[in-house]
C-alpha cells in the first residue's frame, strides 16, 4: 500500500529528527513524507534538510503563518500546504504530529488492517507518554478513538468525509462523518507510539474556548455539550476548563458560528453520542 504522510511542524527541532527517524526505518517504507515547516524560529529546517538529502520520498515545505497557537485552524492549514504538494497516487494518507517515535513494524501493521478489511476507514496505535521513567498510555479520549496526533485515513474514506476541517474538534468530526459513511474504525492497543510532548501543554486560554465552539460546529447541542464538557474537563483534571467549555459553545451560539457538519449528520451525531453514553450506564 502507497503511505503518504505529512507532517505540520512548528519548533519542533526536539523532536522532529526523532519522528523522522522513525518513519524511514519502518518495515514497510512509506512512499511520501512531507514536513510542513509552519513558521519555526528553531532549527527545525535544518534537521528535516538533512533527512531530504538523504531519502527522496522525504520533501519539505516552508510555510509562513501566524505564531499564535490555535488547535485546530493552525495545524490543518499546514496540512493542506503539504497536500497541495502530493499527487493522487495514495492508498492512504496519515496527518502525523513532529513529536511521535513509531514502532518499526507501525506502518506495516496498520496496512495489514486496512488489506484485512474494504470498510476500514481509519486506522491508528495508541500514544504514550513518558511518566516517572517509565511510557504510560496518555489516557485522554476512549480507546475507540484515533488521536489527532496519528491519524491514518484509506483513501476512499477521506475524500468521502470531505477531507479534514479547519477547526478545533476536526480530529473528532472525521471520526464521526466516517461512522455516518458506514465507514469502521480501528485503534490497535499492540501499537504503542511514543507521544513526547504531551497534548495540550501549550494551549492558552484563546484556544480553550475552542473545544466548546467545536461541540457546537458539530451539533452537539445543549446537553450532550455538558456532559461532554465534564468529561472532558475530569480527564484532563481541571474542572476550570469546564467554564472555558461552555463559555466557547455558548459564544458560538451567540454568534451563530458555522457548523462543521448538516443538520442530517447532525442528527446521526448526537444519536450516535447519546448511545455511546446510554451504553455506559447498561
Amino acid at each position: 500500500m502507497n503511505f503518504y504522510i505529512i507532517i505540520p511542524a512548528h519548533n519542533e527541532a526536539d523532536s522532529i529528527g526523532l519522528t523522522l527517524h522513525s518513519l524511514v526505518n519502518q518495515t514497510l517504507k512509506p512512499k511520501q513524507v512531507v514536513i510542513v515547516n509552519d513558521n519555526s524560529t528553531d532549527n527545525t529546517q535544518s534537521i528535516v534538510e538533512e533527512f531530504t538529502k538523504k531519502h527522496s520520498f522525504v520533501t519539505l515545505v516552508n510555510n509562513k503563518s501566524s505564531n499564535k497557537h490555535l488547535p485546530g485552524s493552525k495545524i490543518i492549514n499546514a496540512f493542506y500546504k503539504g497536500y497541495e504538494t502530493l499527487d493522487s497516487n495514495y492508498d492512504v494518507i496519515c496527518k502525523f504530529d513532529a513529536d511521535l517515535i513509531f514502532p518499526n513494524n507501525y506502518l506495516e501493521k496498520i496496512a495489514f488492517h486496512f488489506k484485512s478489511n474494504n470498510k476500514l476507514g481509519m486506522a491508528a496505535g495508541f500514544c504514550y507518554i513518558e511518566k516517572n521513567e517509565k511510557w504510560v498510555l496518555e489516557n485522554l479520549t476512549n480507546k475507540d478513538h484515533i488521536r489527532g496526533a496519528l491519524k491514518a485515513y484509506k483513501k476512499d474514506c477521506f475524500l468521502e468525509i470531505g477531507k479534514l476541517k479547519p477547526s478545533m474538534g476536526w480530529d473528532t468530526v472525521d471520526e464521526l462523518l466516517a461512522k455516518y459513511y458506514n465507514w469502521d474504525i480501528l485503534t490497535d492497543e499492540t501499537l504503542h507510539v511514543k507521544h513526547l510532548k504531551p497534548t495540550g501543554i501549550s494551549y492558552n486560554k484563546a484556544s480553550k474556548y475552542l473545544q466548546g465552539e467545536a461541540m457546537y460546529k458539530m451539533r452537539y447541542g445543549f446537553t450532550i455539550t455538558l456532559i461532554s464538557a465534564l468529561k472532558l474537563a475530569y480527564k484532563k483534571g481541571n474542572f476550570s476548563l469546564f467554564k472555558d467549555y461552555m463559555t466557547g459553545y455558548f459564544k458560538a451560539k451567540k454568534e451563530k458560528i458555522e457548523f462543521l457538519v448538516s443538520e442530517s449528520e447532525g442528527q446521526f451525531i448526537r444519536n450516535l453520542r447519546w448511545k455511546g453514553m446510554l451504553k455506559k450506564f447498561s
